[in-house]
């Protein structure tokens, strides 16, 4: 099981379904949620894989920021 911590700018409401449709229907993905209030509006993701760079792609590709965090 993998842990991985993004950088992202999901503010809304709104932003948070659309990306949580993106995020359900992977199939490597067992978890995630989003800290709207901090600054960094962290994505925490647990995976079955360390599948970082095709979780930003997702994310990027569906209009927002998204980079990892370092440890």
């Amino acid at each position: 099981m993998h842990i991985l911590i993004f950088r992202t700018n999901i503010e809304t409401d709104d932003a948070h379904k659309e990306v949580g449709q993106l995020l359900n229907s992977h199939p490597l993905i067992i978890d995630w949620n989003i800290d709207k209030e901090d600054i960094d509006k962290v994505l925490r993701v647990q995976s079955t894989a360390n599948n970082s760079l095709e979780i930003i792609s997702t994310i990027n590709q569906a209009g927002f920021m998204c980079e990892e965090l370092p440890d």
